[in-house]
């Protein structure tokens, strides 16, 4: 589910944006995920540094939590509010046309994996790359992948 309504109006949603999430995943029997959206890069320039509206999905029905965190600079302690969440982790910033280094997409998982477990983290990019060339966006995927495999190697001692 892409959720770009809590972040955006996260007062009203602590009234009843879990019991809407739940309501609206009632019967899913696969894994439920979550997307909190900040908004395309393209469109929205000055994201915010945290969610308003993250330890309250602690309670919904969701078992995967989808988070904005390269571009925002998230600081991955707000993870602990979710022990029970697998969390996926956005490790690329769309705001950048660049290629991020596989070093840098690394450092941004180990900083998560201080905060929540190796079991429960999925990499990602932080939305959607819709506005980025198709060049740079398969440059960015071969980045997540590489900075993956370095933390993988290193939690493996290879």
């Amino acid at each position: 589910m892409d959720e770009p309504y809590l972040q955006s109006n996260a007062e009203e949603a602590k009234i009843n944006g879990v019991s809407a999430i739940n309501r609206a995943l009632d019967g899913i029997t696969g894994i439920k995920a979550i997307h909190l959206c900040f908004g395309y890069s393209y469109v929205v320039k000055d994201k915010p540094s945290g969610y308003s509206f993250l330890a309250e999905l602690e309670d919904s029905v969701a078992d995967q939590i989808s988070v904005e965190a390269a571009e925002p600079g998230l600081d991955p302690t707000i993870f602990e509010n979710l022990p029970s969440k697998t969390v996926i982790l956005g490790a690329l910033n769309m705001a950048d046309q660049t290629k991020e280094s596989a070093d840098g997409v690394a450092d941004r998982i180990r900083a998560a994996l201080e905060h929540v477990s190796v079991d429960r983290l999925i990499i990602a990019p932080d939305c959607g790359m819709k506005y980025l060339s198709r060049d740079i966006a398969f440059g960015k995927l071969q980045s997540l992948a590489d900075g993956a495999s370095i933390v993988r190697r290193e939690i493996e001692g290879n």
